[in-house]
């Protein structure tokens, strides 16, 4: 089984249409290449593995696959990009210019929380 045939079973497998899982193919790879490099997804590592594995497959699916409309195939494939660096790229921004909105802001001793955090209650008895 080569390559295409294998995201050709993924499709028929999952149900997902091809741009479908160029989207979460994107953010799991993204994800998994945060956690194997063990960074952050803030760092831009992870995203330039993605973008180097993107350009990897876009290659190889034009070179497999020759569309009568060659201009209609590089549509295709600018669409992939899109579909796969959207949003890694919207994570990676967010995650580096404004984390707050990923995760809550740690408290040094003395500061107060945006939150309120609340302690378990412990019955006396």
């Amino acid at each position: 089984m080569d390559w295409y045939q294998f995201k050709h079973m993924l499709s028929l497998f999952s149900g997902l249409h091809m741009d479908a899982l160029h989207i979460h193919v994107g953010v799991l790879a993204q994800l998994s290449a945060a956690a194997v490099m063990r960074r952050s997804i803030a760092s831009p590592w992870p995203w330039l593995a993605l973008l180097f594995t993107l350009c990897a497959n876009e290659w190889f699916d034009l070179a497999y696959e020759i569309w009568p409309d060659r201009n209609e195939q590089w549509a295709e494939s600018i669409k992939d990009g899109w579909n796969t660096m959207l949003l890694p790229t919207i994570l990676l921004l967010l995650a580096r210019f404004v984390p707050g909105l990923l995760v809550q802001p740690r408290t040094t001793p003395g500061q107060v929380a945006d939150t309120p955090v609340t302690s378990p209650q412990v019955s006396q008895g």
